[in-house]
């Protein structure tokens, strides 16, 4: 078999691969571009290349990039949580796909052709527990997304500047079977203080049975009063004031 029968016949669908996966499997630069004249394959951004002709989305490029070693990017926030199920409620920023970080890592070079993807770096929660994230198959291929416990504190950490308060609450209404232990685990861990009064807020207004299993008294929910809406209502446990319709 031709080298560029291997690469092709290997190369799912749908998929990017980065010059620096393709080095690694033995392609030159200049090999790269002797395929791209003849059509084989084809750029899509600097350092990246698909098959030619191949339709590519943000799934697509988010596998590319999850080939690089220790990467912490991934689904999460909504679109994490819509692919799993959970999108009942879809607002007119539905179209987004949100990409989550460690502030280290910068891929906006790669993802600027895909202007309906937004990257979220972020020092908020620790990216490197493989316990906080699961594998989505996308039918061609898997990508590497959070969990439904992560993605909805990050979902939270975009309240209000990116998602709207009414939204992530009805979409947290419906995580009735989230895991108490993973929970428990990014609550203790999670560096922002709204995440965490906002998550255990709206979990406790809509009375999930998860709550129960928390153990409070090991989560740092810090001092001093947090502010979710402008003109909203002090709830007086959380220290947090939110919207006048979900103060009781």
């Amino acid at each position: 078999m031709t080298k560029i029968n291997q690469l092709v016949g290997n190369w799912s669908k749908g998929t990017v691969k980065t010059v620096k996966e393709l080095r690694e499997l033995g392609y030159t630069p200049q090999l790269l571009k002797v395929y791209s004249n003849s059509k084989w394959i084809e750029s899509v951004v600097g350092g990246m290349y698909k098959l030619y002709h191949d339709d590519i989305n943000w799934q697509g490029v988010l596998y590319g990039l999850q080939k690089k070693n220790n990467t912490t990017i991934h689904a999460g926030g909504k679109t994490a949580l819509v692919l799993k199920g959970y999108g009942h409620y879809l607002s007119s920023t539905e179209g987004r796909a949100y990409l989550f970080s460690d502030r280290k890592e910068n891929f906006n070079v790669w993802l600027s052709k895909f202007k309906n993807v937004v990257l979220k770096r972020n020092e908020v929660f620790d990216y490197k527990k493989e316990k906080y994230f699961i594998m989505f198959n996308t039918g061609n291929f898997q990508i590497k997304t959070s969990s439904p416990e992560l993605a909805a504190m990050e979902m939270l950490y975009l309240v209000p500047q990116e998602q709207s308060f009414d939204e992530a609450a009805k979409i947290t209404e419906g995580l009735a079977t989230l895991r108490p232990a993973i929970i428990q685990d990014l609550l203790q861990n999670c560096n922002s203080i709204k995440v965490k009064r906002l998550f255990l807020f709206m979990a406790e207004n809509y009375d999930h049975s998860w709550m129960k299993e928390l153990n409070l008294e090991n989560i740092n929910l810090g001092s001093g009063k947090r502010s979710i809406a402008t003109d909203g209502v002090l709830n007086k446990k959380y220290n947090l004031t939110v919207p006048r319709e979900y103060a009781k």
